[in-house]
């Protein structure tokens, strides 16, 4: 998940005085902000910190981060005239200070840890352009998915070359991962999943795989279908709490790295955490994560505790490099 955010002290004193799209768009900004986690919890890897909305901006739509409301689209998309208006974008040109801010993290992390990048999932990103902000049922999205399948391909198909492009820009930038966030993928079953959305994924992560940068594809509530998720054929499938690491596992098949996922208060962190890493059984390939955002009244504490743990745990004698 992205690190940063408002259960540090650090984050919020910047806040004071900048919005998210403020720090996004400030390569500086955003690579401090990015680093304040990895100093502050002593973390395996840093994730850029960005937005998964921030390309839809480009590409013609008027986004607002609404304090209380959270991100809103002014104009959505509600028809095959307004898809067709989506301009097709050069990452390089209108995401440039994400992948100016990577770079700078790249040079500052100095090979101490790894860097993560991260694009939105093409079911999420399509589900906000089409409802204009959050929502419960995505009851307009699927509306539009079911009675005009021919709309919502070319909808996939803009998404699919935007989102490849701009994850094969982070890559080029200092991202030595990447991973695909379908955060609301969940809301479909697994035949919908593969009929409306695995074709896309499956076209983002072949046409990334070339940059060398493993890539991860994750989902919220998908612990149903993540055998189907596994299709698209990328090195690590994300898992949230709502599934077991080794069920997990053994959906995906163990020849996938897992992203296996924590979700607990401080009393029943280390039983919890120790309870993970046993599912585990220490096969290669455990990137222990969360399922979900920090929320804001998380203690740094816990955080800590957690990394910490789970350093404590699985520590063992590996190969020099490794």
């Amino acid at each position: 998940m992205r690190q940063a955010g408002r259960y540090m002290s650090e984050y919020r004193a910047i806040r004071e005085t900048h919005t998210l799209l403020d720090i996004c768009s400030q390569p500086e900004l955003a690579a401090e902000v990015t680093l304040q986690p990895v100093n502050a919890l002593g973390v395996d890897a840093a994730i850029i910190f960005a937005d998964i909305l921030l390309p839809l901006v480009p590409m013609g739509m008027d986004l607002e981060f609404a304090a209380g409301a959270g991100p809103i689209l002014h104009n959505p998309l509600r028809d095959r005239a307004a898809i067709d208006a989506l301009r097709d974008i050069d990452p390089e040109e209108s995401l440039k200070p994400t992948l100016d801010a990577l770079t700078l993290v790249r040079r500052e992390l100095d090979g101490k840890v790894a860097l993560i990048g991260f694009a939105g999932g093409p079911f999420t990103l399509a589900s906000y352009a089409i409802e204009g902000g959050s929502s419960r049922d995505y009851r307009t999205t699927k509306t539009l998915m079911y009675r005009e399948p021919e709309t919502w391909d070319v909808l996939m198909d803009k998404v699919a070359r935007m989102t490849a492009a701009y994850l094969r820009a982070q890559v080029r930038a200092g991202a030595q991962c990447v991973q695909l966030f379908d955060s609301w993928a969940g809301a479909l079953s697994p035949d919908d999943y593969r009929r409306f959305v695995l074709p896309a994924t499956t076209r983002i992560v072949q046409e990334v795989k070339p940059e060398g940068a493993p890539v991860i594809v994750f989902g919220t509530g998908t612990g149903g279908m993540l055998d189907v998720m596994a299709e698209a054929g990328s090195q690590v499938v994300g898992a949230d709490w709502r599934v077991d690491v080794d069920r997990a596992w053994d959906m995906i098949g163990h020849d996938r790295a897992i992203q296996g996922v924590l979700f607990a208060p401080l009393d029943e962190v280390r039983p919890r955490v120790q309870s993970i890493l046993n599912r585990a059984d220490d096969r290669p390939g455990h990137i222990f994560n969360l399922g979900h955002g920090i929320l804001p009244q998380t203690p740094v504490d816990t955080v800590r505790a957690v990394v910490e743990m789970v350093h404590e745990m699985s520590a063992r004698d590996l190969p020099t490099g490794t």
